[in-house]
């Protein structure tokens, strides 16, 4: 196991990168950071609580903004749900998952839209009195 918990090893990487959503045409100039750098330098940030703007540009992950643009595009193209079914999928046909301990819980899913609303109660606390002044 690598030392530094941002590295994306070879497969890893084999499991993520068909998962992201091409890239349209671009025009020339400046190319973009590799989309395996990008992730390491949104990996980087995680693992050392830093702030996007202090990712170190030595690092050669690219900028802050760029890696958060770039997760931003990921989290739209919804890479990470597919990755988690497929890592779970993969540790499961391994024998490696524990169901005995598993744990479902629905509290991050949204209410369906135009799902009744619960009546308005009317207070029953004092009220001020009209100004007589």
């Amino acid at each position: 196991m690598s030392t530094r918990p941002w590295t994306v090893d070879d497969d890893l990487w084999a499991l993520i990168e068909p998962l992201l959503p091409p890239w349209p045409e671009r025009s020339p100039g400046l190319r973009p950071v590799a989309d395996r750098l990008c992730l390491q330098g949104v990996l980087y940030v995680l693992c050392n609580g830093i702030a996007w703007q202090l990712l170190p540009l030595e690092l050669g992950f690219g900028s802050g903004q760029t890696c958060w643009r770039r997760l931003e595009r990921w989290q739209q193209a919804d890479v990470f749900d597919q990755l988690h079914r497929i890592l779970l999928a993969e540790l499961n046909a391994a024998g490696e998952l524990d169901w005995s301990r598993a744990c479902v819980d629905g509290s991050h899913i949204r209410a369906k839209k135009g799902a009744p609303t619960p009546a308005r109660r009317r207070s029953t606390g004092g009220k001020r009195a009209a100004n007589t002044t």
